[in-house]
């Protein structure tokens, strides 16, 4: 699965507004000793985490981005920069990282990334942190939490089909969804690591304009390709919400897992 290099402009700024700053404390203590660090960002895209977590580790940095999408990479490996940061690029299938994969690895991070994988391939994932002593930092995964203002009736049943959306089949792959972060916790915890998650939220309105419409948009067309009923009310919502100017509030949550021998 991949996504527009316009889409993921469009989000950068509103996901590095959401992002819990505060687990960088926790993270930061586990790598006092790693220097230089060694992170991993998997489904990297136009590395727009690399751009907002390399600004706040210390020390020297190599970053080596992975993605199935070349044209995405090609966009992050020339944008992740900074003071002592070095970067690397790797195409390929990110869910089949191995403990051996990520032997030196002085962290695993992710964004946006945890609702788009099946149970298997989130416990897979546990499975390589804990195994190579590699902490993970994986933000934005989609909550199944969305407050409109104002609250509309239809509010509820598009959610309720979007939520379902998220956890469709794709390609004989159950995608968690908002389910994803539940299954991640549970996944690293049965293994002995200690885990933190803290809500990191959008909140978008008149200074996200553009944004706004265009998940509102993308929402609605989800909830209806999964509820083909809704199709006949999804345009006079549109323009009822995109009319009085969209503001909303679109739940994600932030995870960091440390395995304890990190």
């Amino acid at each position: 699965m991949s996504f527009a290099p316009e889409w993921l402009a469009l989000r950068e700024k509103a996901d590095a507004d959401a992002r819990a700053e505060d687990l960088l404390v926790p993270l930061r203590e586990s790598l006092v000793n790693r220097n230089p660090l060694l992170v991993r960002d998997i489904g990297c895209g136009t590395g727009s985490m690399g751009r907002w977590l390399s600004r706040r580790l210390d020390g020297g940095q190599h970053w080596v981005l992975h993605d199935r999408d070349p044209r995405l990479l090609a966009v992050a490996g020339a944008t992740v920069t900074g003071p002592g940061v070095t970067v690397e690029t790797r195409e390929g299938d990110l869910t089949a990282l191995r403990a051996e994969d990520l032997e030196g690895t002085s962290l695993l991070t992710a964004s946006a990334l945890l609702d788009l994988l099946t149970a298997d391939e989130v416990d897979t994932l546990a499975a390589a942190c804990v195994d190579a002593g590699c902490p993970a930092l994986l933000t934005l995964s989609v909550a199944g939490r969305v407050e409109l203002d104002p609250p509309e009736p239809l509010d509820a049943e598009f959610a309720e089909a979007f939520n379902d959306h998220q956890r469709r089949e794709v390609d004989g792959r159950r995608l968690l969804g908002p389910d994803a972060v539940a299954a991640t916790v549970e996944s690293f915890e049965r293994r002995g690591a200690v885990v933190w998650t803290r809500p990191s939220p959008w909140r978008l309105g008149p200074d996200q304009a553009a944004l706004a419409g265009e998940w509102l948009r993308g929402w609605v067309d989800a909830a209806c390709e999964q509820r083909p009923a809704l199709a006949e009310e999804a345009p006079a919502y549109l323009r009822r919400r995109l009319a009085g100017g969209v503001r909303v509030v679109v739940g994600h949550v932030d995870l960091l897992a440390l395995p304890r021998s990190a």
